[in-house]
């Protein structure tokens, strides 16, 4: 486990504001030479304290998705039945994001459909299908009240 000290904290806090920011504005930023500054940047990145850098999109205007969450129960879960239905899930498109779960159910899946007969489309012909499944339950997002902070 990587200890991380206020200035490592500082870095990794300023990153996920601004994951482009240049290396002599992170260092401005947290009071650090440009150097010192990366040489902590590659420490974090190498401990696996940052795993990657990614893009925020913005998300589609209203109307042009749907947005679902999905509750999936399995018939066991053993490791080789999880890792089966991770592979197969991996291949679905619209899968946004996905949450191994404790409690009721054993995956909290978030997908996009262009519309309601898109997700019914989904629905029969990729996750009922996927190995293992034996329940799923969709609730329907009606508008994101959380947006990603940007810096």
């Amino acid at each position: 486990m990587f200890d991380m000290d206020r200035i490592d904290q500082a870095i990794v806090t300023q990153l996920r504001r601004d994951g482009r920011m240049s290396n002599a504005s992170l260092a401005d930023a947290v009071g650090l030479s440009p150097s010192a500054c990366l040489r902590r940047l590659r420490e974090l990145e190498n401990s696996g304290v940052i795993r990657g850098y990614t893009a925020i999109v913005d998300e589609p205007t209203p109307g042009d998705t749907i947005v679902a969450i999905v509750q999936i129960t399995l018939e066991r879960q053993t490791d080789d039945v999880l890792r089966r239905f991770e592979h197969a899930l991996r291949g679905c498109a619209e899968v946004r994001e996905c949450y191994l779960m404790a409690g009721m159910t054993d995956y909290l899946v978030r997908v996009e459909a262009a519309s309601v007969s898109d997700y019914e489309r989904l629905h029969t012909e990729v996750l009922s299908r996927l190995p293992s499944v034996t329940r799923i339950q969709s609730s329907f997002a009606i508008r994101n009240v959380l947006r990603p902070v940007r810096g």
